[in-house]
């Protein structure tokens, strides 16, 4: 289990929801003096519709210079290796999305960082609780080991996750 908040909830979004095979903090590019080049926070197959998402949260308050940098060197990695890590379940080439969840900042000016696109948290919840508003907590529970979704799951039952037009969204 993550320590960081958000790379928990989009490891239960992908795995619960999107119904897919996830790992986390994965380790790439061994080397032979030891370490590894990288490691790519949350990494996810859905095998019913052939896509490999790559997704990169972040809380940082760095430059888009400094962004572009660092996810240029992690897009990069995950392009490389990505492909061999669900190779035993895929039968075919999937496509690889990858993102950037920006907790900090907007993606209006900037939408893609190193060939990736940009969502913000504030988007991603906003997807999330769409997922789940009209889920009826007392008949389709979300299991309970996906604590952070069961929560927004709860909220949104009891009126708690609202927009700030303080309604739940329904795009």
């Amino acid at each position: 289990m993550s320590n960081n908040f958000l790379e928990q909830l989009v490891a239960e979004y992908y795995e619960y929801a999107e119904e897919c095979f996830v790992r986390r903090n994965v380790k790439v590019g061994k080397r032979a003096k030891g370490g590894y080049a990288g490691e790519l926070d949350v990494v996810a197959y859905n095998p019913k519709k052939a896509i490999i998402y790559h997704i990169e949260p972040t809380m940082d308050a760095d430059s888009w210079e400094e962004r572009e940098r660092r996810y240029n060197k992690k897009f990069e990695l995950g392009r490389k290796y990505i492909p061999e890590l669900f190779k035993p379940l895929s039968r075919k080439n999937p496509k690889i999305r990858q993102i950037m969840l920006l907790g900090y900042g907007s993606n209006t000016v900037h939408n893609e960082i190193a060939g990736g696109d940009i969502i913000t948290v504030e988007e991603f919840l906003k997807m999330v609780i769409k997922k789940f508003k009209n889920k009826d907590i007392y008949k389709d529970a979300v299991p309970e080991n996906f604590t952070i979704l069961r929560t927004i799951q709860f909220m949104i039952s009891k009126g708690l996750a609202v927009t700030q037009s303080n309604e739940v969204p329904n795009e």
